[in-house]
């Protein structure tokens, strides 16, 4: 299925063409928290959501590689990062990562999975893509329609796919991280036992604590659905999910 976006305007989308000052900035200062299984994450997308999540992951002890079009607009984050973070293109960053995290436009999922297909089979890969119908077009009907889980499968064959990070938004993903008392949730879907579990470490080393769903459930935390768009506490989030069934 074709999307309504010009391959410019998905090289857009997807190589995290953005101005220095777009970029968003998580404050100087100490690692948030010490990972003791630190991994490579490539980041597709390295937007607010894209590049908030991964100077989290940067800071709590994963390298991170951000890609772009143009790398070299992302030297003066990755340097203020430390040695941990690296900028390169949407292929060096598959190539140097353990696990990828999707943060583009849902309509740019089916060229992702065309142009690097070979790349891409075998990798657990972290989904936080959605699909907004006014903006992704027709597969992001196909994905309200048919499921997000098996849409995105169809055009991202072979990955071990998870869906996460996805219904909170950048401002709370700082805000609320690592809060006292109670934390604040964060659905994780997936039927791969393996990617989800790394879904749900990565989810604790930025301050959140998973909650973990079959695949086909993943519409419970769509675009639309009443938690989406917030952070809500762990409890709270576990009551929804497990009424929405």
């Amino acid at each position: 299925m074709t999307t309504p976006r010009s391959r410019r305007a998905f090289l857009a989308q997807t190589a995290g063409v953005f101005t220095l000052a777009a970029l968003p900035r998580l404050s100087a200062g100490a690692d948030i928290k010490a990972t003791s299984a630190p991994m490579k994450i490539g980041i597709v997308g390295s937007g607010r959501l894209g590049g908030t999540v991964g100077q989290m992951w940067a800071k709590a002890g994963h390298e991170v590689m951000f890609s772009s079009r143009h790398p070299e607009n992302l030297k003066d984050m990755v340097a203020q990062l430390g040695p941990r973070a690296h900028a390169g293109t949407i292929d060096q960053a598959i190539a140097f990562s353990n696990v990828l995290l999707l943060a583009v436009p849902y309509s740019a999922l089916p060229e992702v999975g065309r142009d690097h297909a070979a790349a891409l089979k075998g990798k657990i890969v972290v989904d936080a893509s959605n699909p907004v119908v006014r903006r992704d077009g027709t597969v992001a009907e196909e994905a309200m329609k048919n499921g997000i889980g098996p849409t995105s499968l169809k055009y991202l064959p072979g990955v071990r796919y998870v869906r996460a990070f996805n219904p909170v938004g950048t401002a709370a993903l700082q805000n609320e991280a690592f809060r006292a008392g109670t934390p604040m949730g964060m659905p994780v879907a997936g039927d791969d036992a393996e990617a989800v579990n790394v879904a749900s470490q990565l989810v604790r080393d930025i301050g959140f604590e998973p909650v973990v769903v079959p695949l086909s459930r993943a519409a419970a935390f769509a675009p639309g659905t009443p938690i989406f768009g917030k952070a809500t506490p762990v409890d709270e989030l576990r009551k929804y999910l497990a009424a929405a069934q």
